[in-house]
């Protein structure tokens, strides 16, 4: 008696299928067509997830060079002196205080510039 695994090619073939949803023509009808094309985005989607978080972080840099060029120092000097001034404060929420609260970031530049 042959096996004709039935259940589990079926099964696979159509979590592959669900995922070719809204791709065009045989991309999303054709289970060896559409596998290339999953597989394919899956590879991009994994690489973007790291790629994202490098791209933040370089977003969160340039604002926080920006908001402390305004307060006449650079971002190495400036994230040198809050190290020197036991500040440990992300950079995300750096960040997010020169672009909403300049006020509180004011005070942390000051802080920065004592330890000096």
């Amino acid at each position: 008696m042959r096996v004709k695994k039935g259940f589990k090619a079926r099964r696979r073939r159509k979590e592959i299928l669900k995922a070719a949803r809204g791709n065009y023509s045989r991309r999303a009808r054709t289970f060896k067509v559409a596998r290339e094309t999953v597989e394919r985005g899956w590879a991009f989607n994994y690489v973007s997830r790291k790629l994202k978080k490098r791209d933040f972080r370089a977003l969160w840099i340039m604002r926080i060079n920006a908001a402390v060029r305004e307060r006449g120092l650079s971002y190495s000097v400036f994230i040198n002196l809050l190290g020197k001034a036991k500040v440990e404060i992300d950079r995300k929420l750096l960040a997010h205080m020169a672009m909403e609260d300049p006020k509180a970031f004011d005070k942390i530049v000051e802080t920065a510039k004592a330890a000096a």
